[in-house]
């Protein structure tokens, strides 16, 4: 049995090409454990170093620590002086994917799907994560469901599952269902993909570490829960029962899904906030595609112009966030920040609005975003050349304020629904990796301009 209750495959002595270095694995470590852990809280610092004491005889012991380490240098990107002895003269992402590729080699020397451990799990995840990072959204997919396969076939489902095996175990499986399940609703929606996972379990337990606390990741999953296969089959356009009152509820249930103080650190209030208000823009993106919208509706979600509302809440929340807490969560935060702001552009291209002197609006909000991306890590090489397209194609007359430098600084009131943030520490036959803009629906064929 290996150390969370699963089988232990058998060993074939890895041997190490020399890239898996005990002080790049405590490099990466120590990052994780500072700042992911609360956001994927999944491998405990004893668990890593007793993955670490078996990388010479277990096989799957060492090709976790490679996805591991890979995507640390790939998706969060570490960086810093104290990394610069440990990668040399090579980019972070060379040595990211010469440890995917070591991993990948090495896995096919053991059986890890008929008798897959937690390990293997992992291991499939951080895949997935290194393939996202590096826009290779076919590999990606097949990592991200073959993590869910596999958990499905331990049985991860199962509430019964977790009445045997030792308790730091079961909970730390717990923890890794629910943020497969989080991640696979989150590139979903992204993506267009299918579901696997569903809510057949218990959410783990506020109380069940107190050194530790996961406050914040249960509320990541409370955000991610409401996108069950129905909504999921209206976006990928697979069913059609839908309504208005529905999807007003749910933009209720978002607005209200996270408290006003919320007690995390700070980069967890970053992913939590950044993906609260991209989640309003979907389910806003599915009210005009099922024409449920109106200039007169007495719900501003189910209004036109509801993505300026959410647009002024996403900058009140990230002009008070540092750039290194965005950073950690690499290119899928900076995806959720690029949605966003291409509905902005879709709907001050369609929509009237007024223009007040001395007023903040959404004009500012488009430039802070567009800034924001810009000056985010991969933000500016992947993000920002498609958003500066989409402005010049969809309202030249705005491209030169938007690709300036804000000069003025934004302070925006907050609706009464999102407080300020407070905090406790500061299927495809292309190339996957063809860029294609989350754009909002044929915005004109919606909205009726005479």
């Amino acid at each position: 049995m290996d150390r969370y209750g699963s089988p232990a495959s058998s060993p074939s002595s890895p041997t190490s090409s020399g890239l898996l270095t005990q002080e790049l694995i405590d490099g990466c470590t120590d990052f994780y454990l500072a700042q992911l852990f609360p956001t994927m809280p999944i491998l405990q610092n004893e668990q890593l170093w007793a993955l670490v004491a078996e990388i010479d005889t277990s096989m799957e012991a060492y090709c976790l620590l490679c996805s591991f380490c890979a995507f640390m240098l790939i998706q969060p990107g570490i960086e810093g002086q104290p990394m610069k002895p440990l990668i040399g003269s090579c980019s972070r992402t060379s040595i990211g994917r010469r440890l995917i590729d070591e991993a990948l080699r090495k896995r096919k020397s053991h059986d890890y799907i008929e008798n897959p451990s937690v390990d293997a799990v992992v291991t499939s995840f951080f895949l997935f994560g290194c393939f996202f990072g590096l826009d290779k959204h076919n590999t990606a997919w097949f990592h991200l469901r073959e993590a869910t396969t596999l958990a499905q076939i331990m049985g991860m489902q199962d509430e019964k599952t977790y009445t045997t095996g030792t308790r730091i175990a079961m909970m730390n499986m717990r923890r890794l269902f629910w943020l497969l399940f989080v991640t696979e609703r989150a590139y979903a929606l992204q993506k267009h993909r299918p579901l696997s996972l569903h809510a057949t379990i218990d959410l783990p337990s506020v109380a069940e570490d107190p050194s530790k606390p996961i406050a914040g990741f249960i509320h990541l999953v409370n955000l991610y829960r409401p996108f069950d296969d129905t909504f999921v089959g209206l976006w990928n356009k697979s069913r059609t029962d839908c309504s208005t009152l529905w999807l007003a509820h749910l933009q209720t249930q978002l607005s209200q899904a996270l408290p006003a103080v919320l007690g995390v650190t700070e980069t967890q209030a970053a992913d939590l906030r950044t993906s609260q208000h991209w989640l309003r823009t979907i389910v806003w993106q599915l009210s005009i595609t099922n024409n449920f919208l109106s200039s007169t509706s007495p719900d501003s979600s189910m209004t036109f112009g509801y993505p300026i509302e959410i647009a002024k809440d996403l900058v009140a929340v990230t002009s008070q966030l540092s750039q290194r807490s965005m950073e950690v969560h690499g290119v899928g935060l900076i995806e959720k920040l690029f949605d966003v702001a291409c509905t902005l552009i879709d709907v001050m291209s369609c929509v009237p609005h007024e223009s007040q002197h001395f007023s903040v609006g959404p004009q500012d909000y488009l430039d802070y975003l567009v800034h924001l991306i810009s000056t985010l890590r991969g933000g500016r090489s992947r993000y920002l050349p498609l958003l500066i397209t989409k402005i010049s194609d969809t309202m030249p007359s705005h491209m030169a304020a938007s690709i300036t430098q804000p000069t003025v600084s934004i302070k925006v009131e907050q609706s009464s629904e999102i407080p300020i943030l407070q905090h406790q520490d500061s299927a495809e036959t292309h190339s996957s990796n063809a860029s294609s803009p989350y754009s909002t629906p044929p915005f004109l064929h919606y909205y009726p301009l005479s």
